[in-house]
């Protein structure tokens, strides 16, 4: 049976969709996010499993009591009533009796394989609600990715930066958590949308802006439309096209006007240096190109590069410092030496 044409008691025995829902990995929860984008009209049913199987949790040599048996089938014949699904051919008879035969059959199977998977393959889960979960994506050091949302709105995710939503996204909550640095397109439906970092909250409708979350402050730079800054202070600050806020750690925040290409390049892979020290420099190729540079010897204060690449290698990026500057280099596996 394809995954199509499952009812609530298929997804409860469903060892795949069970891994999803007690213990995702990259694999579960790229193959279920898709799964779901694709057939929206299995998403209560889908709630509904998630529910159920989230609410069984066991301790180590632990047993489920009578009365959690019966909870947990009612809640299996309560969410099939209302479909009007249950027992398909089996309720045209008898109805009490083929209830009492189906309870008998699903408490059996169901509980066996629960048995056995608490045994074998549980960990404890993270807390979902009744009506959503969260859905996380990340990006690890040396890359980047486009994450189209399921509202059609889309997130341009930076070098080891994660973003977290809730899996109905599309229907009623709007919000993604950000972690590290993004570039959000958001698509206008009437219903706002929130960009989370920490206590601070980014409110939009339809948009495009970029958002750096660093060690010292956070940064938002809006391209098109208009958006809410509020932090946990209280304040509030309205950005318009072109404008950018800068808030520091220290609680300090203004408004600038920044160079596109080089607070948004990123996503189109232009890396950008204006003016950079050595260290900033560094950590841009580090960040980049998700490798360890060393550096043999000493660097004058003075030192600074400017340059632009648009898709280039660490090869050619390391010329163009060494033509530039007269720095050195040699690469080794992930590992970048630097030398006068």
């Amino acid at each position: 049976m394809r995954y199509k044409d499952f009812e609530l008691v298929d997804f409860l025995a469903d060892e795949f969709f069970i891994l999803w829902v007690k213990n995702p990995d990259k694999n579960t929860q790229h193959f279920w996010e898709k799964w779901l984008i694709e057939h929206p009209e299995k998403r209560e049913i889908v709630m509904k499993a998630i529910s159920i199987i989230r609410g069984v949790s066991y301790k180590e040599g632990e047993h489920l009591s009578d009365s959690a048996y019966i909870d947990i089938f009612e809640n299996i014949i309560s969410a099939d009533k209302e479909k009007g699904k249950l027992g398909r051919g089996f309720l045209n008879s008898d109805k009490n009796n083929n209830i009492k035969n189906i309870a008998a059959i699903l408490i059996f199977g169901f509980c066996a394989w629960m048995g056995y998977y608490h045994t074998f393959l549980y960990s404890e889960p993270a807390p979902v609600s009744n009506k959503t979960f969260v859905i996380k994506r990340s990006t690890p050091i040396g890359s980047r990715s486009l994450i189209t949302l399921a509202d059609s709105s889309k997130v341009h995710l930076n070098s080891s930066s994660e973003i977290s939503y809730p899996s109905d996204l599309a229907t009623s909550n709007r919000w993604v958590e950000l972690k590290g640095e993004g570039f959000f397109e958001i698509k206008k439906n009437g219903k706002p949308f929130t960009v989370l970092i920490g206590g601070t909250k980014i409110e939009v409708l339809g948009t495009s802006f970029n958002v750096k979350v660093e060690e010292n402050k956070l940064s938002v730079a809006l391209m098109t439309g208009k958006v809410m800054v509020k932090d946990q202070k209280g304040n509030q600050v309205s950005l318009y096209p072109d404008e950018m806020l800068v808030m520091e750690k220290s609680g300090d925040l203004y408004k600038s006007d920044f160079d596109t290409l080089k607070v948004t390049g990123w996503k189109d892979n232009v890396l950008v240096f204006d003016s950079d020290n050595f260290e900033n420099c560094r950590k841009k190729i580090e960040a980049w190109y998700g490798v360890e540079i060393i550096l043999k010897g000493e660097i004058r204060k003075s030192w600074v590069y400017s340059g632009t690449y648009i898709n280039e290698s660490l090869e050619n990026v390391l010329r163009g410092v060494n033509i530039t500057s007269g720095l050195k280099f040699k690469i080794e596996n992930r590992k970048v030496e630097m030398f006068n």
